[in-house]
């Protein structure tokens, strides 16, 4: 995939000398060296400096010190949206999580997905002393040391995660999220070739991209969308602020697409009579970062199929009373045993509070009949109440989800356990009591 995307057109990156400077057709300047490429480019009234960077190699560190070091710049362009660049900034943040209104708002999810993909990245850390992002770390240090002002202009990580699962199928989804769970249990090395695909291309895209069997269907929201917003974030610095010269530090994997998008937005210079395109006939960036950060609508479908569940079990219940009310009473006592039992299991296995696991067996059987409460929501809740994490278990979450024992450690990873097996255990609880109630019937 990502010789496809060195491929674009009107670049001429490859082709470039170390030393050498040579203009393409859209005013784009590249140079290269052996692992930072480079591309520069007029942009409105604005240089702009393209570093390729890897997010794994310290050499690409000592390159953006070098360059902040070496040539004056106005602003330093990293790739970090809000919530990453608050976490390096303030890595204590965690701490302050509220952790109740992430149950109720059913982030937990979400919660785990990232937690597990920085497991991921430790991995790659224990295992080739490396830490991801070295060179974003660098180039935000660099910047405020020299006054800078830093420009974040990725997307944020929560909208890129929600749009790569609206581009998967329910199925790929499962198959994405427990392949994070299974790298976050792993104690295997990365292969080598991993590694190598994170010195070329984007950190996010080929952690996803090792738990798909389809990495086009990640390459849109992972790859070229970020493409176009970085792009975009790039011109809105630089028409609002009136930036002259811009270090703008990206990933390799980025840094062609991110370039082709830029130059396409400026006009192009035609001979005699003939003018380009006004300015105005430009996209705005305005309208385009919109369009890209708008999150997808919901499918109808999941919303529908949970209460046609809902309907088809308690018709079963009403066709078994009219059959008989012991036949009915024998239906009403598959679904509590069936779906209590499976809850509570979850809910045991996350090393839950035995009063949580009682509590999930009483709710599940309830709250499957009320699409609007998952079980996680009622477990998860008494979880938090009975076993409130302390500060230190906040503190010390990044690097105990990076051990599996330390999952089941830590207070604060262990309610979000007992929230997604419990309400796993409910899942599947109600498609098997369905089937149970169904059989007895006919």
């Amino acid at each position: 995939m990502m010789q496809d995307q060195a491929a674009e057109p009107g670049q001429c990156l490859d082709s470039a000398q170390p030393s050498t400077h040579k203009p393409s057709q859209n005013g784009a300047e590249s140079s290269r060296s052996p692992d930072e490429p480079r591309i520069d480019l007029r942009v409105g009234g604005a240089h702009l400096t393209l570093l390729g960077t890897a997010h794994v190699s310290r050499a690409s560190a000592d390159k953006v010190r070098e360059l902040l070091e070496q040539e004056d710049f106005d602003a330093v362009a990293v790739e970090l949206c809000p919530s990453r660049y608050q976490s390096i900034l303030d890595p204590d943040a965690l701490a302050r999580m509220d952790l109740f209104a992430i149950i109720r708002q059913g982030r937990v999810a979400m919660v785990v997905a990232s937690l597990a993909l920085a497991a991921y990245q430790q991995r790659l850390a224990d295992q080739f002393g490396i830490e991801p992002g070295a060179e974003q770390r660098m180039a935000i240090a660099q910047a405020r040391a020299r006054h800078l002002p830093v420009l974040l202009v990725d997307r944020e990580i929560g909208v890129t995660l929600r749009r790569v699962a609206a581009n998967l199928g329910w199925w790929q989804r499962i198959e994405l999220f427990s392949g994070l769970i299974a790298a976050m249990i792993s104690r295997e090395e990365v292969p080598e070739e991993e590694i190598e695909r994170l010195k070329e291309g984007d950190v996010l895209e080929t952690t996803f991209a090792e738990f798909a069997q389809n990495r086009q269907d990640l390459f849109l929201p992972l790859i070229e969308e970020r493409d176009r917003y970085m792009a975009a974030r790039l011109r809105e610095e630089i028409e609002r602020d009136g930036h002259g010269r811009i270090l703008a530090v990206l990933g390799a994997g980025h840094l062609k697409g991110v370039a082709h998008y830029l130059a396409a937005s400026e006009p192009e210079p035609h001979p005699g009579p003939h003018p380009g395109p006004s300015p105005d006939s430009r996209p705005k960036p305005g309208q385009e970062i919109e369009e890209l950060e708008r999150l997808p609508k919901p499918r109808l479908w999941p919303k529908i199929i949970p209460w046609l569940i809902v309907a088809l079990i308690l018709a079963g219940f009403a066709y078994g009373f009219a059959q008989s009310p012991l036949l009915g009473w024998r239906l009403v006592w598959d679904w509590v045993l069936i779906n209590g039992t499976l809850s509570a299991l979850g809910a045991l296995l996350a090393a839950g509070h035995p009063l949580t696991v009682l509590t999930a067996f009483v709710a599940a059987p309830l709250t499957s009949l009320n699409p609007t409460i998952g079980a996680g929501m009622v477990t998860g809740a008494v979880e938090l109440y009975l076993r409130k994490p302390s500060v230190g278990d906040f503190g010390r979450l990044r690097q105990d989800t990076a051990r599996i024992r330390g999952w089941w450690r830590n207070r604060v990873s262990r309610v979000m356990l007992v929230f997604l097996l419990s309400s796993l255990g409910s899942a599947i609880g109600t498609y098997v009591a369905g089937f149970r109630i169904y059989d007895r019937l006919f």
